[in-house]
């Protein structure tokens, strides 16, 4: 019974992990790989556990391969949760860097917020949830960037 426990969890999980997104969790570790990569940051602000439109733009967007393969190559993926969960609270250090960026990047608490920054830090555009396609979403973010 428990190698077929520990099957199931290879079988189910090991591929799960695989098709995770690569994400930053502080502004400065992000702006390192951004500036060394040449990369643009993509900072997203998000409820993680109650915003339903945080929720969908992770599913249909963040979450699929054709974003995730691109990202790999041209972004720098920047997450700022804010869950409301007992159980998924953040570490009290991590909600105070969250704090921080929402008071310089996301001051009228919309969520989700993306906002896309370049290279440099320098902020060259905002979105949000929209009913696009990976494909269509990408061509949104690079439109800030040209």
């Amino acid at each position: 019974m428990k190698k077929a426990i520990y099957l199931w969890l290879i079988i189910v999980l090991l591929p799960l992990s695989a098709f995770s997104q690569d994400w930053y969790t502080d502004l400065e570790d992000a702006s390192k790989v951004a500036t060394s990569d040449h990369k643009a940051i993509i900072m997203v602000f998000q409820g993680s556990d109650w915003c339903a439109p945080c929720i969908k733009l992770s599913r249909e967007i963040w979450d699929t391969e054709e974003f995730r393969a691109y990202a790999s190559e041209h972004y720098v993926m920047l997450q700022v949760d804010f869950p409301r969960q007992k159980k998924h609270a953040l570490p009290e250090e991590q909600q105070e860097k969250n704090g921080i960026l929402a008071e310089k990047y996301n001051q009228n608490g919309i969520f989700p917020l993306v906002v896309v920054l370049d290279e440099n830090g320098k902020v060259v555009g905002e979105t949000g949830y929209l009913k696009y396609s990976p494909e269509e979403y990408i061509e949104h973010i690079n439109s800030f960037l040209n």
